[in-house]
């Protein structure tokens, strides 16, 4: 009898772990885990796989443009913004343990009479497409969302992005990428269209301590304050590449692989920062942390920022430590 021919693995694939798997093998590392945190999780990689396929044919679909109305921050509300509004929402309002939902398109925190086995109740913060401004023309967008755990009887989320028990971001571009940490590292999926699940492509990502690119709209960079000047000024001279999306997942997206530094700072128009602490900010903070890197508002880490109402607005300054070091030197001069 002929030997059995040898098995051969699939180039490039050496294990075929999905998010779910992923979340599961999580969980079970802290044994009082009840499973309600996983089917939240699950919720926001079904919404964001329904956002994906949205996107590829917006165009055909007329859902491209203006919605005709603004949101709670006085911003234009695309057609998309609305839609991938209302699938995070109807998802994550069935899953057991969401009790507060928070979105940027929301004025309000949207309070959901629930609670999981166990009595684990939960806050989940989100922008449901980050970036929409550039659907028209076919740039990258993408979601970002924030999960809090919440006490007996807690219904408020304004708590440090320190608590944060996870946080994530989506980006919808040449693939759709799913970025994760609960606390233990951060980790890289994307969506495989062909068996309809996000496939681990990274583990415990790591940011360089130092980048050649930064991140940052230098249209306003004349009302800029005078150490975030300086700062730029010496990236150009040391050579650096300006790099610019118009789409916080897609900047911060490259800064966690490649190193450098977004920025996103205080300006005549928006003295307090134009991003929001709670959905946006702490978030990404998160993960820039988890990475090894830095995250600051000039002075202060992010996630130690104490919240004082849902939509507040922070300057940002996130990316490789060396540099966001070098610029929170210069902010103090």
């Amino acid at each position: 009898m002929a030997n059995p021919a040898p098995v051969v693995p699939l180039l490039g694939q050496p294990s075929f772990i999905t998010l779910q798997s992923h979340v599961l093998v999580e969980e079970r590392r802290h044994p009082g885990a009840t499973g309600t945190l996983s089917w939240i999780i699950s919720a926001l990689s079904i919404a964001s796989k329904t956002i994906a396929a949205k996107l590829k044919t917006a165009g055909i679909e007329d859902v491209l443009g203006e919605f005709g109305t603004d949101n709670v921050q006085g911003e234009r509300q695309q057609k998309l913004d609305v839609i991938a509004n209302h699938l995070l929402i109807q998802l994550l309002r069935s899953r057991e343990g969401v009790a507060v939902i928070g979105s940027e398109e929301n004025d309000e925190l949207l309070l959901v009479d629930a609670a999981a086995a166990g009595g684990r109740r939960y806050a989940v913060l989100f922008d449901p497409l980050d970036g929409s401004s550039n659907l028209d023309v076919g740039g990258g967008v993408g979601t970002i969302f924030s999960i809090f755990a919440l006490g007996d009887g807690e219904s408020g989320t304004l708590q440090p992005g320190r608590q944060q028990i996870a946080a994530g971001y989506v980006l919808y571009g040449s693939s759709t990428i799913f970025v994760l940490t609960t606390g233990n590292g951060v980790h890289m999926f994307v969506l495989d269209p062909a068996v309809g699940a996000f496939i681990r492509v990274a583990e415990h990502l790591r940011i360089p301590a130092r980048g050649k690119t930064y991140s940052v709209n230098e249209a306003n960079l004349d009302s800029f304050p005078a150490g975030y000047q300086r700062f730029l000024g010496q990236c150009r001279e040391r050579g650096y590449s300006s790099r610019y999306a118009g789409a916080m997942v897609v900047d911060v997206h490259r800064v966690l692989i490649k190193g450098g530094v977004f920025l996103y700072p205080p300006t005549a128009k928006a003295p307090q920062g134009k991003l929001r602490l709670m959905y946006e900010a702490n978030p990404m903070a998160m993960l820039i942390e988890q990475a090894g890197g830095a995250a600051s508002i000039g002075g202060q880490p992010i996630l130690d920022v104490a919240p004082e109402e849902l939509h507040q607005r922070v300057p940002v300054i996130l990316g490789s430590r060396d540099e966001v070091a070098e610029l929170e030197a210069m902010l103090k001069d």
